[in-house]
């Protein structure tokens, strides 16, 4: 299966350890993955995949508010309604579920089909959630 990865950092940076866990995980399944890192990237080639995970942290501890690139990068890709997939993020502080909700709320509104989402504790944690896609 083809699945791309879109990773919604709190600030611009490098792709995290545990991204690149999570996809490893995937790919240790025979999956075909890619990452997008929302910040850098569009989100036009999103159409193509069979599947996409959106992975995010949360702008601050306390507010659960998600950052302003995941939802530029996920209203470019303008066929990705109906499409299966999968929300996680990263533990940061008390109000994680309310990030949560927030990170699911926008890929709803794209008309995004979320089966799944989970909470990432590690790097050893997303590797082994990667490992559980389409299992």
């Amino acid at each position: 299966m083809r699945i791309a990865i879109v990773s919604a950092t709190a600030q611009k940076k490098p792709i995290p350890d545990y991204i690149t866990s999570l996809a490893k995980g995937m790919e240790s399944m025979g999956h075909r993955v890619d990452i997008i890192d929302a910040w850098t990237d569009d989100g036009f080639r999103l159409p193509g995949y069979e599947y996409i995970v959106v992975s995010a942290e949360a702008v601050s501890l306390f507010g659960g508010k998600m950052p302003e690139a995941l939802a530029r990068v996920l209203s470019a890709g303008s066929g990705i309604g109906g499409k299966k997939s999968a929300a996680f993020l990263r533990k940061t502080g008390p109000f994680t579920g309310k990030a949560m909700a927030n990170l699911m709320r926008a890929m709803e509104k794209e008309g995004m089909l979320v089966n799944w989402s989970d909470i990432i504790l590690n790097a050893p944690h997303a590797e082994v959630l990667g490992k559980r896609i389409g299992a």
